[in-house]
């Protein structure tokens, strides 16, 4: 009897051990954090089959990968920061920059290093899709920091 659909999937995957990432991508790619939440909790609950390990990996890290959808700016930022392409490219680059320098005598160098470093890879970094929106990130995340903060103080005050 041939399996079909996304169940039909799952059912190879677990044959085989292995797990599709087309599954997972669609899962992030749910505008609403809930929806979003459930569609991973969904997967963490299929790839337990599969691997243990990968599902407390998933469990570990699924409030920081969903950081964009619950400051509702995944539509505007998700196309640049789902992947950590842009950071990568930076730090190759900086690594590239810095590969012959053998040794460093402490913290202070190092700072003065990557600042050198960063400063020359500057000019030819590129803007990341929906750079625009990069206010309203900042102001979203000084938003929830600034809740948290009052929900610790009266948390101490009670």
């Amino acid at each position: 009897m041939a399996q079909t659909g996304k169940c039909g999937e799952l059912f190879a995957q677990r044959q085989t051990g292995r797990f599709p990432p087309e599954i997972a991508a669609g899962a992030y790619e749910k505008p609403i954090y809930e929806q979003a939440q459930a569609a991973l909790g969904h997967i963490a609950k299929e790839l337990k089959l599969i691997n243990e390990s990968a599902v407390s990996s998933l469990n570990e890290g699924l409030e920081e990968t969903l950081t964009l959808h619950r400051l509702g700016l995944f539509a505007q930022l998700g196309i640049s920061f789902k992947t950590t392409n842009c950071i990568e490219s930076l730090n190759s680059q900086v690594a590239r920059l810095t590969r012959r320098v053998s040794r460093w005598t402490n913290s202070h160098q190092k700072h003065c290093w990557m600042a050198t470093a960063l400063l020359d890879i500057e000019p030819r970094l590129r803007k990341i899709k929906g750079f625009r929106y990069l206010p309203l990130l900042r102001l979203a995340i000084q938003k929830e920091l600034e809740l948290g903060e009052q929900t610790k103080k009266k948390g101490v005050a009670a």
